[in-house]
């Protein structure tokens, strides 16, 4: 299967992108990737590679950039030989089967509704990334596809969400929770009231209201958000994360017996920090839209990029966007356009 990277989106880009596509197709022998943006900035960054993956790496030339704080909207539709444009192009006309882009949030949203286009009966498409907990993976949608939602955009990023944690995460029966502030029926504004009861008329396994203090326990598989608070809450996570990790540091460099302790407790710490690495993940897919479209933080280095680009072989292997397909023609659930 061939799969299509945006080479000149991130942080790190181009030269971890490429990292991460020569670790890539060491792991998956199945797969080709499109290194899609300047050649004369990717040459330089595979020539090391061996000649059997070498083989499965082919650079499509893009003369423009989409840079970070350009108008996703307004970039999309002029930059049309940007190396974003062109993997979503590529989807769209099936020459690859998934994308996967490190770059401007907003302007991969935009290309994927504007270009590869959303499922017939989605409003509105949603990010969901996978969040370790306590007790399970939990799916958070949507985390920024997705500013102002009605009733009915978060009634499909919950069908979507169901979806996507029995196909790929193999859950027989996802708890779906919306987020508010309590746990409480009277608890929420009027969008979480009239959602709230959309989802209790549903063939969802509803379970109510979730705060923020549930998700980091894992009280359900699937917790649903518009896309300003779930980016938020996500960014939040993410920085009290670090936050706790250099705080830890510093406090273990100012006691010896902590120094000694440090030794002992080397290897939970480890498999902690490894639960709970985003590099694992690598990539959050843009669900709703007519093909695998795949986020990659925009601070991934090569190992994140193959972790995303393991994410779009899994999701098109699985059928992912199929199964969404026929979960809305099963449900009968409406468009509101």
């Amino acid at each position: 299967m061939l799969i299509a990277l945006d080479a000149m989106g991130g942080d790190h880009a181009p030269m971890e992108i490429c990292k991460g596509a020569i670790l890539a197709c060491s792991q998956h022998n199945d797969i080709q990737i499109a290194l899609i943006g300047r050649p004369e900035a990717i040459k330089p960054h595979i020539e090391t590679a061996s000649a059997e993956i070498l083989k499965r790496l082919n650079i499509v030339e893009a003369e423009e950039v989409i840079d970070m704080a350009e108008a996703p909207a307004v970039a999309i539709r002029r930059k049309r030989k940007s190396s974003l444009h062109i993997a979503m192009q590529m989807v769209h006309s099936g020459e690859a089967v998934g994308c996967v882009s490190a770059g401007n949030t907003g302007a991969i949203v935009a290309g994927g509704v504007l270009i590869v286009g959303r499922i017939k009966g989605i409003d509105r498409p949603g990010l969901g990334i996978p969040l370790p907990a306590v007790e399970r993976v939990s799916l958070l949608i949507d985390v920024g596809a997705t500013v102002r939602c009605k009733p009915l955009n978060l009634h499909q990023f919950a069908l979507m969400g169901d979806v996507y944690m029995r196909t790929i995460q193999s859950v027989e029966r996802p708890m779906i929770g919306l987020l508010s502030n309590g746990s409480e029926e009277i608890k929420g504004d009027e969008l979480i009231q009239e959602t709230r009861n959309l989802f209790k008329n549903s063939h969802l396994n509803f379970v109510g209201n979730v705060e923020g203090q549930d998700i980091p326990i894992g009280v359900t598989d699937v917790v649903v958000c518009e896309g300003l608070t779930g980016n938020i809450l996500l960014k939040f996570i993410e920085g009290t994360g670090e936050a706790l990790f250099s705080l830890m540091k510093a406090e273990i460099q100012k006691r010896f017996l902590a120094k000694i302790g440090m030794a002992f407790m080397l290897p939970m710490l480890k498999e902690l920090s490894r639960r709970f690495d985003y590099e694992r993940t690598g990539g959050t897919p843009l669900l709703g839209v007519n093909g695998a479209v795949i986020k990659a933080h925009g601070r991934s280095k090569a190992r994140a990029i193959s972790s995303a680009l393991g994410v779009t072989r899994d999701f098109v292997s699985k059928n992912g966007v199929q199964a969404i397909v026929e979960e809305l023609e099963e449900g009968g659930v409406r468009s509101g356009n």
